[in-house]
This record gives structure tokens, sequence and C-alpha cells, in this order.
């Protein structure tokens, strides 16, 4: 039971996650929203590469437990939602969750498992997107941001120009993916698969779990004893 807790909070916590070809310098300019011309930009198959949350423990989980992560976004039946895929590995593991956004005004919303509102930043990088969030857990609301890329890895003048934008926000230090560790295969259409799909124990455990989630991680060195737990109980 702990070791499912541990794989819903950390696929739940990293749900949340194309401009000009030279890196963006100023904050002035990093932090500006981009407008979403339409949710076509947001469409295919995007690496996770790095992340900074509000949410206390949230680095201890990423660099402790997730190893990598992609997604793959696809239009939904209405004309203003569109459908995500996630798969994360985690202690070797492959892990998926399904989700669905709305967008409206340039702004993604989400409400399963939890409240999201999610904008773009701008950013140097030809092939990535930086999604700017606000969400809730356990009646407290955290700020995170995220890169993403098309490609597995981005250059070091990239990854400067993102710990850029989060000190410009002033939000905890980055947790970087290892693109090293490899990705989970697509298996999204496969009858058969290898990966456990974590979306209706995100759906069933949500409210509860992350609600203690919350809890626990807004307690006193709360999170680094849940992980020393959960590290003592898989040694």
């Amino acid at each position: 039971m702990m070791m499912e807790v541990v794989y819903v909070a950390v696929a739940a916590l990293s749900l949340l996650s194309v401009g000009q070809s030279a890196p963006v310098t100023s904050c002035e300019t990093l932090i500006q929203p981009v407008v979403i011309q339409g949710r076509d930009q947001l469409l295919g198959k995007w690496i996770y590469i790095a992340e900074s949350t509000t949410f206390p423990g949230s680095r201890l989980l990423t660099d402790r437990f997730l190893e990598s992560g992609w997604g793959k976004t696809t239009a939904a039946n209405e004309s203003d939602a569109i459908n995500h895929y996630q798969v994360q590995k985690m202690f070797g593991r492959c892990f998926s969750v399904r989700t669905k956004l709305t967008l409206q005004n340039s702004t993604l919303y989400m409400v399963k498992p939890y409240s999201s509102a999610v904008t773009l930043l701008n950013t140097g990088c030809f092939d990535c997107l930086v999604f700017h969030s606000r969400f809730t857990l356990g009646g407290s609301t955290y700020i995170g941001l995220q890169l993403l890329s098309r490609r597995s890895g981005v250059s070091v003048a990239e990854k400067e120009e993102f710990i850029k934008q989060v000190e410009c926000l002033n939000l905890p230090a980055a947790a970087f993916m290892d693109p090293e560790k490899g990705l989970c295969p697509d298996d999204s259409l496969a009858e058969e698969s290898e990966t456990t799909d974590l979306s209706s124990a995100i759906e069933d455990m949500s409210s509860k779990v992350l609600s203690v989630l919350g809890d626990i991680a807004n307690s006193e060195g709360g999170m680094e004893t849940l992980i020393k737990q959960i590290s003592r109980g898989r040694a």
C-alpha cells in the first residue's frame, strides 16, 4: 500500500508538465506568458526535462524516485480540450496516467486528480514548452515550473535559461531528469503492456491520498521522514 501511495503521489505531482532560436536572458522576458493560438501547438510527444515547485519535498521525491518521463498530447472530441497520456519510469518500472485538460484564454485547466491552471512562458528553446502552473492540494496552493522538449536532452544554454526562469520566479532549485536512464516505451495502444496504468488509482485515491500527502509535506520534516521510510522498505 505504501509503494502504491508513492507511485500515485509522484505521478500526480508531475502531471503538470516554441519560440526563438536564441536564449532569453532578462527576467522580464523570461516570465512573459505566451499566447496559445490553439491546441495544435501542444499536440505530440514531449519529454520531461526539469521541474521546480513550491510543494515541500517535491525535489526529494523527483530526485529519489523519478528516473525519466514523457507525455503524449492528443486532441479530445471537444474543440477546447486535450487528452494527455503520461508515462514515468520509477524504481525501474513504467507507470502511466491519463488526464484531460481544457484550454481557455491561453490557460490549460485541470480538475482531476487535483485543480490546476497552467500557462506557457517564453523560452528561447526552439522545440520546448515551459509550463507555469498553480495547483491546489489539501487546501494549499502551490506554484510549479516545468520544462518539456521534443528531444530527450537539451543544451547547457537551454538548461541555464530554465534555471534562470526558476530564479526569476523565486522558486526552489530545479530537479532535472536523467535521459541516460532511458524512456519507457509507448504502450498506449497495445493490448498487453508492461506499463502499469495508475489512472484509476489516482481517480479513486486522489482526494484522500493527496490530502494526506499535503499534510505530510507541510509538517516539519514530514517528507524527509516519509522518504526514509520508503527507502528502508525497498532495501
